[in-house]
């Protein structure tokens, strides 16, 4: 017999974190977020921090709880659902990187401060092309004596203001392919650093620009193999989509549930909205879609720990759909709502402005579908 479902102690995570970010993360914390600097509610954090969450897959060895990504990905399905603000997806992409290629002193020195939410991580990949494949990185890795010298710029980089410390994709040779691409962690604050956020419509998330003048980086920040470094990056790339995939999955459900909150209060004509056909067919549409994304989900995130070509072809999908899921129900709970429904006053363009943009990052639905034809050698 195969279980489909959740273990008990899953259930009782997601349980918990639901209950957690309905009282900790209301919609005007998310509002007040959006006018800091950096965009990081630093309270929340601290208690998120508290819950474990940052945590979640660090092993225990270096202070974390050592669990799976499907477990993460459950918690990121409540974040979504709140859309909740902050760099904790951004975190776990840089956690990732140094739990599977790390050296030692790369793991004693960052998952403890990582896990416990004492600094927070950004993935820094996508250049003025905008591509996101291993021709899309060109800026300059130089070998020196003493480690390298890193040349270039990073667009739209996910959480970078609110970071500390960055994980750079460079090139050390001229050319489009996979082979001279490393990984780099760079400090924030180190000389010739800039990064300067990126005004988006999104004001859940923070996005900035990072420019890199003749960086010194030593040898010891290098993560994986010296200019070997594409097969983890592709892989960190797999876990961001299966990320968002998962925080969209929560926004879609909850977009629907808003929705059918107010048809059940707003009259037109003497009658509640929700007993008109139209609104009826409309919401039993939107229904029909999210509830079945919830598998693609957790089979992506399930695959992700073995690896592999499966599990590239399941965080490709899942992310497809989702970004297209997530934008469309949003933009139906909008028109069920009518015009208030994208005001300023009123919670749901919060969700509706995420939903736009987390169907591009990190790829949108056209990519990932490319990628799964690629990927099936179509």
């Amino acid at each position: 017999m195969i279980d489909f479902g959740l273990s008990e102690d899953q259930e009782a995570l997601q349980r918990a974190a639901r209950e957690f970010l309905a009282a900790e993360c209301p919609p005007a914390l998310v509002r007040q977020t959006a006018k800091a600097a950096d965009g990081v509610p630093r309270e929340l954090y601290r208690k998120m921090a508290e819950q474990g969450w940052p945590g979640l897959v660090v092993p225990e060895a270096f202070g974390g709880v050592g669990l799976s990504t499907l477990d993460l990905a459950l918690v990121l399905e409540e974040l979504g659902r709140v859309a909740a603000p902050g760099p904790f997806l951004s975190t776990q992409l840089v956690i990732a990187a140094i739990a599977r290629a790390g050296t030692a002193a790369q793991k004693k020195t960052w998952l403890p401060r990582l896990a416990t939410g004492e600094t927070f991580g950004a993935l820094a990949y996508v250049e003025e092309g905008d591509r996101q494949d291993a021709a899309g990185i060109q800026l300059s890795a130089k070998k020196t004596r003493d480690g390298y010298r890193l040349s270039g710029g990073k667009l739209f980089v996910l959480e970078a203001p609110g970071a500390d410390v960055l994980l750079v994709a460079a090139r050390q040779k001229k050319g489009v392919g996979e082979p001279g691409i490393t990984l780099l962690l760079v400090d924030r604050n180190a000389p010739g650093v800039r990064i300067a956020p990126q005004e988006t419509f999104d004001l859940t998330r923070r996005v900035g620009e990072l420019v890199l003048k003749d960086v010194a980086v030593p040898r010891a920040a290098l993560v994986g193999k010296d200019g070997g470094a594409w097969p983890l990056l592709a892989r960190l790339l797999d876990l961001a989509a299966v990320g968002i995939a998962a925080d969209s999955l929560g926004g879609a459900a909850r977009t629907l549930e808003m929705a059918v909150e107010y048809a059940k209060t707003r009259e037109q004509f003497g009658r509640k909205i929700a007993s008109f056909q139209a609104m009826k067919h409309l919401a039993a549409e939107m229904a029909a879609e999210v509830e079945p994304t919830r598998s693609l989900v957790w089979h992506a995130a399930y695959l992700h720990d073995r690896g592999g070509t499966a599990a590239a072809r399941a965080a490709a999908m899942a992310k497809a759909r989702l970004g297209d899921v997530y934008s469309r129900t949003a933009r139906r709970s909008v028109e069920m709502h009518g015009g208030i429904g994208f005001t300023w006053e009123f919670d749901l363009q919060l969700w509706f402005k995420r939903a736009m943009a987390s169907e591009l990052l990190f790829g949108d639905p056209a990519f990932h579908r490319e990628r799964v034809a690629t990927l099936e050698g179509l």
